[in-house]
């Protein structure tokens, strides 16, 4: 799950990156609104929330809101604000915020909020997800293969071995890219290595491997890959 954090003030921005990544979210984290809406409008990634400071140099937080309802964005928002009045949380959830949580808070009250986020939206991450006799438990990273009636097989993956398996699962009929592949698991300012992406396929074959199905994920041509459905059905 990728979050895109929108807060200029530094101890709060750094404190709710840390909360986030310790619940398995990754967090592109940018201090003002026009860089924002720049990550937005390129596609740089594919988020499933955004958090919106609202007051924000550039842009402010309802600014940016205002323009993704323009655009028929329908991006789970919730903003943060100082603002406590009812005027302004009229204001804030009519600019196209889904919901709105007023400083200071205690994380446990943000992670809630954007647990209800997730269970409102249509890009809601289900707890599993099926791709033929492949089965992934979202919330303890294990997956499940199930080659006969008689035997299920299992195993834990680590944070990003999960979350390349999510990813290619949710397109089960699509060739996805290396930099699709790239955006999805590591922060937009992250250093990255020219060759992660090859890394990080190589280790999850090989876990899948583990559990005998080590056809799972194809390679192609071009530098993509796309879960081997044929594979995953039971077929071959």
């Amino acid at each position: 799950m990728k979050v895109l954090l929108v807060e200029d003030e530094l101890d709060l921005g750094v404190a709710i990156q840390r909360t986030l990544n310790q619940e398995k979210y990754i967090v592109d984290w940018v201090q003002d609104g026009t860089a924002a809406l720049n990550y937005l409008e390129n596609q740089l990634a594919q988020y499933t929330l955004a958090i919106f400071d609202w007051m924000l140099p550039g842009l402010t937080g309802l600014e940016l809101c205002k323009r993704l309802r323009k655009q028929h964005n329908s991006l789970p928002i919730l903003i943060l604000t100082a603002r406590d009045r009812w005027e302004d949380r009229v204001m804030g959830l009519d600019a196209g915020a889904d919901d709105y949580l007023v400083k200071p808070f205690r994380m446990e009250e943000l992670l809630a909020r954007l647990r209800s986020l997730r269970r409102r939206s249509p890009q809601f991450q289900p707890l599993q997800i099926r791709v033929g006799n492949l089965l992934l438990d979202c919330d303890n990273r294990v997956v499940y293969w199930q080659p006969n009636y008689d035997e299920c097989r299992s195993i834990r993956l680590s944070k990003k071995e999960f979350q390349l398996l999510e990813y290619l699962m949710k397109h089960p009929r699509q060739a996805v890219t290396r930099d699709q592949i790239l955006n999805y698991l590591y922060e937009v300012d992250t250093e990255r290595i020219s060759n992660i992406v090859a890394a990080q396929v190589r280790l999850l074959r090989r876990r899948l491997a583990e559990l005998g199905c080590d056809d799972t994920i194809q390679t192609v041509p071009g530098g993509g890959y796309r879960l081997n459905l044929s594979y995953a059905d039971g077929t071959i």
